[in-house]
């Protein structure tokens, strides 16, 4: 359970959830300093006590960045989203062009997805709704040129063609295996198939996100 605040301590906190709300990050000690009209001393020295009370946390002794702290002392929801690009469209059934553009982009808690150069991929077919990624469904892949069996993947193929599938390495091929008896895997030599990432989870609409 969180100490109390004193009055000063709960409205320098105020201040800093209303400064995050406007800018999308902390303010700096020497603009809090300026927009409260106390010493710069005297804010680090709230932010300690802020600190020692689970109410913020900075990511380390001299770190500029503040995150306030939720009751489960995480980061609260405020400064816990992150935007992520969606490129192109995939297909789960027939491969389709692997388009390398910006088609839009999505925010996802950074809590849950904490890879770093995420992106997302727009499925297109239903080759892969066993695995439970259905048509128009955004992939949220984190970047791979590697991948282990049985893991889901964004392979493109031959150069040209991107396709999302479970991988599992043969001896002598590449299988990329889908998640639907409606459809048979397909075989590759090795310099046939480039991993482009790994897909580790699914966003189905603004309210619905799994992860895999």
């Amino acid at each position: 359970m969180r100490a109390q605040l004193t009055p000063k301590q709960q409205s320098f906190l105020d201040y800093l959830h209303r400064q995050i709300m406007h800018a999308g990050k902390s303010p700096s000690l020497r603009r809090a300093a300026l927009d409260l009209g106390v010493s710069h001393a005297a804010v680090a020295q709230i932010i300690k006590v802020l600190e020692e009370k689970g109410c913020v946390k900075r990511d380390g002794r001299y770190s500029r960045r503040i995150y306030l702290l939720n009751r489960m002392a995480e980061a609260s929801a405020v400064q816990r989203w992150r935007e992520i690009p969606v490129i192109g469209r995939v297909t789960a059934g027939l491969p389709l062009y692997a388009q390398q553009e910006w088609d839009g982009s999505i925010v996802l808690d950074a809590a849950v997805y904490r890879g770093r150069n995420l992106f997302a991929l727009r499925i297109k077919g239903d080759s892969m709704i066993g695995a439970g990624i259905l048509n128009g469904d955004l992939a949220i892949c984190e970047p791979r040129q590697y991948a282990q069996n049985g893991e889901i993947v964004v392979a493109l193929i031959n150069g040209e063609d991107a396709t999302v599938k479970r991988f599992f390495l043969h001896h002598d091929h590449i299988e990329l295996r889908p998640e639907n008896s409606d459809y048979e895997s397909m075989h590759y030599q090795f310099g046939e198939v480039l991993i482009q990432g790994k897909v580790i989870g699914i966003q189905r609409g603004p309210e619905i996100m799994e992860k895999i």
